[in-house]
């Protein structure tokens, strides 16, 4: 094994020699665990970098998240975009998304984010059947994953990539003895993209554990 323990100066070490995101995105970072009290929920800088690497990498144009709390991973999306992207935004708390507007706005990046409240299934039954996306990052309720990750392979383009965050849950998917709901879920999601023959899946050490998902070209045309 290969992968450096995480020690908190070697995490500033690795932020540091990133490309950071920028003063609104650190402010936001800093004030999220105060104004929320649910520090937690805020997925961390590096996440959000590379989310931002992705989207930019890939060239998406149309970008869908779903779970947005405070902003900060679609405002990082939103800076990786192409000139016309859009990150479309779906949440059920009018709370803590009027804080990532304030933010978004802000940062300059309000322009390239629509967000439409309410429960995401319900929201991504209704929309028009010719809306698809390049690129998208799932984090929100994780007894839903399933069926997220389902409904958002109906509007995936051809090749498209897929995010999901909080995979390894703190580690507790290996842990035998913990059979709670919300690992239990994580694990049959874990299990069942694993084995889906429509897909290439990567998990990354990365935060929480972050699953990268590629649409197969030739399933998606098949």
């Amino acid at each position: 094994m290969k992968t450096v323990p995480l020690t908190p100066e070697l995490h500033a070490y690795l932020v540091a020699h990133s490309t950071g995101l920028g003063p609104d995105a650190t402010e936001l970072i800093e004030v999220t665990p105060g104004l929320t009290g649910m520090p937690t929920m805020q997925v961390p800088a590096e996440q959000a970098m590379l989310l931002r690497f992705l989207v930019a990498a890939l060239g998406a144009r149309d970008v869908l998240e779903i779970g947005t709390f405070t902003g900060l991973s679609a405002m990082a999306m939103a800076s990786g975009l192409p000139p016309g992207g859009r990150v479309v935004c779906l949440d059920r708390s009018a709370e803590w998304t009027g804080i990532a507007q304030a933010y978004w706005k802000r940062a300059g990046v309000g322009d390239r984010i629509e967000l439409r409240l309410g429960p995401a299934l319900e929201t991504l039954a209704a929309m028009d059947p010719t809306e698809t996306f390049d690129f998208a990052f799932i984090d929100a309720d994780k007894l839903s994953n399933l069926a997220y990750y389902e409904a958002v392979m109906d509007r995936l383009r051809p090749g498209g990539v897929i995010a999901v965050d909080n995979v390894l849950w703190s580690g507790r998917v290996v842990d035998a003895s913990d059979t709670t709901e919300e690992t239990e879920a994580i694990r049959r999601f874990n299990d069942h993209v694993a084995g889906d023959p429509r897909v290439e899946v990567v998990v990354l050490p990365l935060a929480d554990g972050i699953t990268l998902i590629r649409q197969n070209r030739a399933e998606a045309s098949g």
